[in-house]
């Protein structure tokens, strides 16, 4: 089981609260992410749940057994950080063993739990190499490895792919995937990098501030943000959000509204007759999909996404169109309000 739950956690540095009052129920199983921008406390909040950080109020429980006073080995649960934190003088399979080295587990089952991870992470050809040998993603794969010998109630990933280059990192995150399946184990997971959060998670915990935000699945976030905020975080390019007025040509505004929000990939470029009218700014080719950026007057700024072939030309007056079924409405306190 790996069932983890937070009740009104707190934390403060001094008369600075960090986490304020976050409250959170993570299934057994469960591959749950937390996102938001630097400071927002995502790491810190990880860490409480390690025990790597003094909870100041509330519980945290894990399988309903109370572990906020419990250190971290009583805990049940592994960590893999940014650092790779290898010992340069082991070869692969001591620095995967370690853990059950120290702890005095016999050879004969040290060995099999080495081998059994190193066959899920596709090591078995790099056992007795050291880490000065591997590649960045191979050592990430190793710092996985020596968490999975443990065994642990859950994983805990503090951005680990933080430090490979971009190939890497989608290379990693499809083994990272694959592993949460192969082990059904609950997993959660530290990053600011949305793609990350969207393709990796069962939920998504947004974090803002030391306050969740919003909690839901990476479709449920995309298509109904709960906030102002939660829509332009989630989504590349950002959400447009522009102010309601005479120059956009709306219909069925909810009572209430004062800013409408659409994302790029949603505008059409119309002939006429538009919700508004613009003028290419900026264009920015980016191969499959080429981003427009226009000036819309009263509006604003709006970026829209096109097809990598788009004939549209910067300096070109245009109109666009925002399908009704994809406008985002927001009050004065940039919550959603729901037509």
């Amino acid at each position: 089981m790996g069932s983890i739950e937070l009740k009104a956690v707190e934390k403060w540095f001094g008369d600075v609260q960090v986490i304020k009052g976050v409250d959170l129920k993570i299934e057994d199983g469960e591959f749950i992410i937390f996102v938001g921008p630097s400071g927002c406390g995502k790491s810190t909040l990880l860490r409480m749940i390690g025990g790597l950080e003094e909870t100041s109020r509330g519980e945290i429980l894990i399988d309903g057994a109370d572990v906020t006073a419990a250190p971290p080995s009583k805990r049940g649960l592994s960590m893999v950080f940014q650092s790779y934190a290898l010992y340069p003088h082991m070869s692969v399979g001591d620095n995967m063993g370690f853990s059950l080295k120290t702890a005095g587990a016999p050879k004969e089952e040290m060995e099999a739990k080495v081998a059994e991870a190193a066959r899920v992470l596709k090591l078995e050809p790099y056992l007795e190499r050291r880490p000065k040998d591997l590649s960045g993603g191979q050592r990430q794969r190793v710092a996985i490895g020596r968490s999975i010998v443990r065994d642990p109630t859950a994983f805990l990933f503090d951005e680990p792919l933080s430090n490979l280059d971009a190939s890497l990192r989608v290379e990693m995150r499809y083994e990272i995937a694959k592993l949460h399946k192969s082990l059904a184990t609950t997993m959660i997971y530290v990053t600011h990098d949305q793609v990350e959060a969207m393709t990796l998670a069962d939920r998504i915990v947004v974090l803002e501030f030391g306050k969740i935000a919003q909690v839901g699945s990476p479709r449920e976030l995309y298509e109904r943000p709960a906030n102002l905020f939660v829509a332009q975080f989630i989504g590349s390019p950002k959400m447009n959000v522009m102010p309601i007025t005479a120059s956009l040509a709306l219909s069925d505004v909810p009572e209430g509204a004062v800013q409408l929000g659409v994302r790029p990939e949603h505008i059409e470029v119309v002939e006429s007759g538009g919700t508004c009218d613009g003028t290419i700014d900026v264009i920015e080719y980016l191969g499959a999909d080429t981003y427009v950026i226009v000036d819309a007057g009263e509006a604003g700024q709006i970026t829209l996404r096109a097809p990598g072939n788009t004939g549209l030309k910067e300096g070109t007056a245009i109109s666009l169109g925002f399908p009704p079924e994809s406008l985002h409405f927001f009050g004065d306190d940039g919550v959603s309000i729901r037509r």
